[in-house]
């Protein structure tokens, strides 16, 4: 790996020894540098979150940027009592593989990423452009254990197979009494 900076910046033998062997001669590698270089950018691929090669020329007809959908959740935390309210209540234009099936049974599964993570999951529903849950959890935790973390939604499919197919989440710096809604927008599964 080569420095970028400007005052470290090598001149073009320099880059190309370095990203092999220093001990040969910059000649033995400056045909193979320029033929990485020179590529046509109509050809050229990268890998995409998922590790898979495609090309550039794909990237907006493969599907990968479409939407995956948004989550709609409202937060309460009642300090009185040192409990937290999540109500999961929609999810809208939702996408799943095909290999999911026409109309899977689609659930929500929550996880609070404490030290010691707490789990929640609502009912599977029948998958559809506008699911609606309206399900409330509630957990009895001090606010400084909460700011600190995250909340974690995984929407996951329960037939044919358990799958989840994609994730969102968000950080709880800002809870209050006041009930907070918020649309998250679902992304892929992180591998």
């Amino acid at each position: 790996v080569s420095d970028l900076r400007p005052s470290a910046l090598p001149g073009p033998a320099d880059v190309s020894r370095s990203m092999f062997d220093l001990r040969s001669p910059p000649h033995r590698f400056m045909k193979r540098y320029d033929s990485v270089s020179s590529v046509p950018s109509s050809t050229s691929s990268r890998k995409d979150s998922q590790g898979s090669n495609r090309s550039l020329d794909t990237i907006t007809l493969s599907g990968d940027e479409r939407d995956f959908g948004r989550l709609n959740v409202k937060l309460c935390y009642i300090s009185s009592v040192e409990q937290i309210w999540i109500t999961v209540l929609h999810c809208k234009d939702l996408s799943w593989p095909s290999s999911c099936g026409e109309n899977p049974r689609i659930c929500v599964k929550g996880i609070l990423t404490l030290p010691k993570p707490v789990h929640f999951k609502s009912s599977a529903k029948e998958g559809c452009n506008d699911i609606e849950f309206m399900e409330t959890f509630v957990f009895a935790i001090k606010l400084q254990s909460l700011q600190a973390v995250r909340l974690v939604f995984k929407i996951q499919t329960q037939t044919p197979r358990k799958k989840t197919i994609g994730e969102c989440s968000l950080a709880l710096r800002e809870l209050s009494s006041q009930e907070s809604n918020h649309w998250l927008d679902i992304s892929p599964p992180s591998k």
